[in-house]
């Protein structure tokens, strides 16, 4: 999987008119029940905010991408578990992963209306719960805005952390000596986008 992260970072690099509809087309997969699975969406924006410090991409269609895509993507879940959510269950995958479904109940009890936006940062559980939210007949006023504030604020979320350890790695091409100053920065960006990715991402290392 992180070769394919690669790849599709170094197009964006080489072909950076194509950020915005293809960060779009991640965070939707990212954010889309039924095949978020299989998008390593978190891993994606976190090495594309690397791009962003030197201006090889600008971040304006990062975020625009990122944002509309978070949001469609939870939207149609939303709108697909309120229109045939009896029939999900019988659905692929959940079909022959019926705990992805029982996990997402459960938290989607616990936290109530707040899940919708708890949940997206939250990666075991991420992409189901806008479904289990229209299954639940939540109302659509506020499951929208949840879905709205949470994508405004996921994906600047996500992007910071590159762009913060770009700037520290050239800090420190510049300086003759590893100052203190540095390295503690460079070691709570790396925190930061382990807790992120483990937070975020977390389902992809749940898929077996």
């Amino acid at each position: 999987m992180g070769d394919h992260v690669h790849v599709l970072v170094e197009f964006i690099r080489l072909h950076a008119e194509w950020t915005g509809p293809i960060i779009f087309l991640v965070a939707f997969g990212e954010s889309f029940a039924f095949v978020s699975l299989f998008v390593p969406g978190t891993a994606i924006m976190v090495a594309a905010g690397t791009l962003v410090h030197d201006g090889t991409v600008p971040i304006v269609p990062l975020l625009v991408g990122g944002i509309m895509g978070a949001t469609l993507g939870d939207g149609i879940s939303y709108w697909l578990g309120l229109r045939f959510g009896h029939l999900v269950p019988d659905m692929w995958p959940f079909r022959t992963r019926p705990e992805l479904l029982a996990n997402g109940h459960r938290f989607f009890e616990k936290h109530g209306g707040k899940s919708v936006f708890i949940g997206r940062f939250f990666g075991p559980v991420r992409a189901v719960i806008p479904l289990i939210a229209g299954m639940m007949e939540m109302p659509a006023g506020r499951f929208w805005l949840a879905n709205i504030l949470s994508g405004l604020i996921w994906a600047p979320i996500l992007l910071i952390p590159g762009i913060a350890a770009t700037s520290i790695w050239q800090l420190l091409e510049r300086e003759e000596g590893w100052t203190p100053y540095a390295l503690t920065g460079a070691f709570l960006v790396v925190a930061t986008a382990a807790w992120i990715v483990w937070t975020c991402g977390g389902k992809n290392g749940r898929r077996g």
